[in-house]
């Protein structure tokens, strides 16, 4: 193993598959005998958040801090800045790794004035989706766009997780200066290959053989339209037959209110439950079906986590989506289109079997290629690499 190094990864919200893909990271380099601290902002607390920050404190050796981010550019942003990169100074960090629109231009800004400092901090950059969601002709997305470019120069290396966010970056951005790039697609640990208990295997949420309370699909991620939910539920009123089905929607966001209206709306509030933030395999027991029904993703955590709990899913072909699930069987649909995705849920209601099939072959690829170990030893690498360039 190469010299133990000090690693601060830098974050805004400490929340969804950004946040976990950072957890792993943070564990896997402790582990690694390296040692890291986190930078998050201090607006995202509630019970679940608190507790998996909590959960985390053992692995960092260089601490937790959290300080004001804004979500949209602004003010915030300057001391944002200056306190990472003191921050940075005081620990006298090897490694400044940043995830998002914010945490990266936080780590590499900060990693700049390092470097002029004389230091030899090494600045990295994981988008997960973030700026890159922005169409690049609206007005946020010129922003961004533009800040994207400014900070290409700041940056030593770009971590993709999919080929497909390489793809648009390479459009959007398109920086003229040479920047060493890798794909590391995300990863799920080996204790999340254990099958998820639900109705269709005689295990309710308590496991107890009875499936009153399992509903037929569930929905896990954040409450906004970007995820789709408007589009599920349409497509959950309009289907009648072999019956009317349920859902659970599990998450929360700023949209949250807008779908319960919706629902209540289409007539749906005896069929769909809105429970809140939850773990993503506690969510996964509350229904026979995840559907996924997003207008755009990166590489999402929730489809390999369903994937290697061999839970049938329905996902649109999204983002790094199609990358998940080449070589298996399992069917995607189009963005956009909720009577589409009324077909397919309409086919996860009448066949279980065939759905089921589907569910073990992806999970057979997703333990083939898309594993913890993999991809945080791939980033050690990553870094090990810039180091000595």
């Amino acid at each position: 193993m190469s010299a133990p190094l000090d690693i601060l990864h830098v974050l805004r919200a400490p929340v969804g598959g950004l946040f976990r893909h950072v957890a792993d990271l943070v564990r896997a380099q402790n582990a690694a005998g390296h040692r890291v601290g986190i930078i998050c902002c201090t607006e995202a607390s509630d019970r679940l958040t608190e507790s998996r920050l909590a959960a985390l404190q053992a692995d960092l050796a260089l601490g937790l801090l959290r300080i004001p981010m804004a979500r949209e550019i602004g003010p915030k942003d300057f001391s944002a800045t200056r306190t990472t990169r003191a921050h940075a100074l005081k620990l006298g960090v090897d490694v400044l790794h940043g995830h998002g629109a914010k945490g990266g231009a936080y780590a590499r800004l900060a990693a700049s004035g390092l470097k002029q400092r004389g230091a030899g901090t090494v600045s990295l950059y994981t988008p997960h989706g973030g700026s890159l969601h922005y169409a690049p002709g609206s007005l946020k997305g010129r922003v961004f766009m533009a800040m994207e470019r400014h900070l290409a120069g700041k940056t030593d290396g770009i971590i993709f997780e999919s080929a497909y966010s390489a793809r648009i970056y390479a459009r959007n951005v398109a920086p003229a200066h040479s920047m060493a790039t890798r794909i590391i697609p995300n990863g799920v640990g080996p204790d999340e290959f254990t099958p998820v208990a639900t109705a269709d295997n005689n295990n309710d949420v308590n496991g107890n053989g009875n499936d009153d309370d399992v509903a037929d699909f569930v929905f896990v991620g954040e409450l906004r339209k970007l995820k789709g939910v408007d589009l599920l539920l349409n497509a959950l009123a309009s289907i009648r037959e072999p019956k009317a089905p349920s859902a659970v929607i599990v998450g929360d966001g700023p949209d949250a209110a807008a779908f319960k209206a919706q629902a209540d709306a289409l007539g749906l509030t005896s069929r769909v439950r809105f429970p809140g933030a939850m773990p993503a395999a506690q969510a996964f027991r509350l229904g026979r079906s995840l559907v996924m029904p997003s207008r755009a993703e990166s590489f999402p955590y929730v489809v390999l986590e369903a994937g290697a709990a061999r839970l049938p899913m329905i996902a649109t072909s999204v983002g790094g989506i199609p990358e998940i699930v080449q070589g298996s069987t399992t069917p995607l649909v189009p963005p956009e289109d909720w009577p589409a995705l009324a077909m397919a849920m309409h086919r996860h209601l009448v066949d279980r079997e065939l759905v089921t099939q589907e569910a073990r072959s992806l999970q057979d690829i997703i333990k083939k290629r898309f594993t913890t170990a993999r991809m945080s030893a791939q980033v050690l690498a990553f870094y090990d690499d810039l180091r000595h360039r």
